[in-house]
């Protein structure tokens, strides 16, 4: 699997009063580089939604903290596909400082696919398993 590499530049309004980013803000930056990943892909997230019925959801998120970034910061947000169920993926997603590599952040969020009109769980469609080159470990034919 490749990973997929976002950079963000830390503004003010990233930042608490001392100049350190808030650390919920992290998980916005993950955000972020999952829709670039789709994006990358050539998929996005409200064509899924309006053409397809498809909708991503987060349905956990856990984050360790590593290190702080700072206002004026350069950072790399990560996202590269862990496993996958029918109708979920896991995502490895870190944030490491660019020029040093340093890792400021390591997360693992996991997003289940929906159908948007009645947004219950449903079956990652064959088409965009492919696209996204997920492992999978429930389907007939077991990690690929």
């Amino acid at each position: 699997m490749s990973v997929f590499t976002c950079p963000i530049r830390i503004y003010w309004e990233d930042t608490d009063a001392g100049g350190i980013v808030y650390y919920a803000n992290y998980f916005r930056f993950m955000e972020r580089a999952r829709t670039e990943w789709l994006r990358s892909l050539g998929l996005e997230q409200e064509t899924l939604r309006s053409e397809h019925s498809i909708m991503f959801v987060v349905v956990s998120a856990a984050a360790e903290f590593h290190r702080p970034a700072r206002y004026a910061d350069v950072v790399q947000a990560t996202c590269q596909v862990q496993k996958s169920t029918s109708a979920s993926l896991t995502l490895q997603q870190d944030i490491l400082r660019s020029g040093d590599a340093a890792m400021l952040v390591s997360g693992i969020v996991r997003v289940a696919c929906l159908d948007a009109t009645n947004l219950r769980p449903r079956t990652l469609p064959p088409w965009l398993s492919e696209l996204l080159a997920v492992p999978t470990e429930d389907r007939p034919g077991g990690n690929r």
